[in-house]
C-alpha cells in the first residue's frame, strides 16, 4: 500500500509484575513483546488472535495509556512517550478509543449530551453553543436523533449505546481509532450495522483503524491488513487476501480453517491445535507455538524465528516458513 506511515511501533514491550513477586525474584506476564509493525493512513488494520494473547493490551500502549518497558510508538514522526504531558494530551485528539462493551464504557450517571460533550469540555473546545451543536450533528451521524440527549445509558440498547461510544470517538477529528472488540458484544444483525457505520465513517473523514478483534468473518470483511498475534507476539502480518488465503504461519492456518462457512457443500479442513495455550509469564524457548505447532522442528525449540518479509507485504515468523 502506497500510502503515508501515521503511526509505527517498533520493538514495544508490555510486562505487567505478577501480584507477590518479591523484588529480588521478579516475574512478569509478558504480555507484548518485542512487537513492531506500521499502520498507514487510511487503512483499516485487523489484530487477531486467542483471548489472552495481547491484542487489547498492545491496541492501548499504542494510544499511550501503558508506559511500555521498552520501544517506541513513532505517531505522525514523534515518539510519543518521549513527550511531555501538554504535547501528549494535544496529541490524545488525533487518537481514540472505541470500548468493547459501551455498557461499562458509558457513565451511567451522565445523560447522554453530557457524555459526548466531555471531550470538548477535557479539551477546551467551542464554546457552549457549538459544542450542543456539534453534539447533536454527531449523534446524528451515527444514526441517533436528538431525543437520546436527554437520556442515560440504561435507557438505551445496545447497539444505540455502542452508537454514542463511536460518537464520542469522532469528536474530536481524531486520525487514529483503537476499536477493542468493538462489535464483539453486540447482535450479530447489530453487528452488521455497526461494521457499516465504521467503513461509512471512514470513507467520509479518512480514519484510520487499529481493529481488534477474535472473529475472523468480521476481520476479512472490513480490513486492509492483518496481524495474527500469538502469546504476545506477531506471528504474520499480510493484506487480508493472503492471510486469508495464502497463510504461510501453522497458527493462523488453524486459526482460519476455524471460521465456519456458509455454503455446507465446501468443505475446509480443519486444523485442531493440541495442548494448552503456555503462560504468558513463562513462554517457552525458540518459537513459542512450538509445543503446538503440528509442523515443528528442531529449531523450533531452539531459536526463536524473526518476522521477516517472504514476499511483498507479507510477513512470518516461522521456520518452516524460511525452510519449507
Amino acid at each position: 500500500m502506497e500510502t503515508s506511515v501515521l503511526a509505527e511501533v517498533k520493538h514495544l514491550k508490555m510486562y505487567f509484575q505478577t501480584e507477590g513477586s518479591f523484588s529480588f525474584r521478579k516475574k512478569y506476564i509478558k504480555a507484548v513483546d518485542d512487537v513492531s509493525f506500521k499502520l498507514f493512513e487510511g487503512e483499516t488494520f485487523g489484530l487477531v488472535g486467542e483471548s489472552g494473547c495481547g491484542k487489547s493490551t498492545l491496541g492501548r500502549t499504542l494510544l499511550g495509556l501503558y508506559q511500555p518497558n521498552e520501544g517506541k510508538v513513532i505517531f505522525e514522526g514523534e515518539d510519543i512517550f518521549s513527550l511531555k504531558s501538554k504535547r501528549m494530551k494535544e496529541l490524545r485528539k488525533k487518537m481514540q478509543l472505541i470500548f468493547q462493551d459501551p455498557s461499562a464504557s458509558l457513565n451511567p450517571r451522565k445523560t447522554i449530551a453530557d457524555i459526548l460533550n466531555e471531550p470538548f469540555h477535557i479539551h477546551n473546545v467551542g464554546s457552549k453553543e457549538e459544542r450542543q451543536k456539534k453534539i447533536k450533528e454527531l449523534l446524528e451521524r451515527v444514526g441517533l436523533s436528538a431525543y437520546y440527549l436527554s437520556r442515560y445509558p440504561h435507557e438505551m440498547s445496545g447497539g444505540q449505546k455502542q452508537r454514542v461510544g463511536i460518537a464520542r470517538a469522532l469528536a474530536l477529528n481524531p486520525k487514529l481509532i483503537v476499536c477493542d472488540e468493538a462489535v464483539s458484544a453486540l447482535d450479530v444483525s447489530i453487528q452488521a450495522q455497526v461494521i457499516n457505520l465504521l467503513e461509512d465513517l471512514q470513507q467520509e473523514y479518512g480514519f484510520t483503524y487499529l481493529f481488534i478483534s477474535h472473529n475472523l468473518s468480521v476481520v476479512h470483511h472490513i480490513c486492509n491488513r492483518v496481524g495474527v498475534m500469538y502469546l504476545g507476539k506477531l506471528v504474520e502480518i499480510g493484506n487480508h487476501e493472503d492471510i486469508y488465503y495464502k497463510t504461510l504461519h501453522p497458527y493462523a492456518k488453524a486459526l482460519i480453517s476455524a471460521i465456519p462457512h456458509t455454503d455446507p457443500d465446501m468443505q475446509r479442513e480443519r486444523i485442531l491445535l493440541t495442548g494448552d495455550v503456555p503462560s504468558p509469564a513463562d513462554p517457552p524457548m525458540g518459537c513459542r507455538f512450538h509445543t503446538r505447532c503440528p509442523q515443528a522442528i528442531g529449531l523450533c525449540s531452539q531459536a526463536e524465528p524473526a518476522l521477516k518479509e517472504v514476499y511483498s507485504g507479507h510477513l512470518v515468523a516461522c521456520h518452516r516458513a524460511y525452510h519449507p
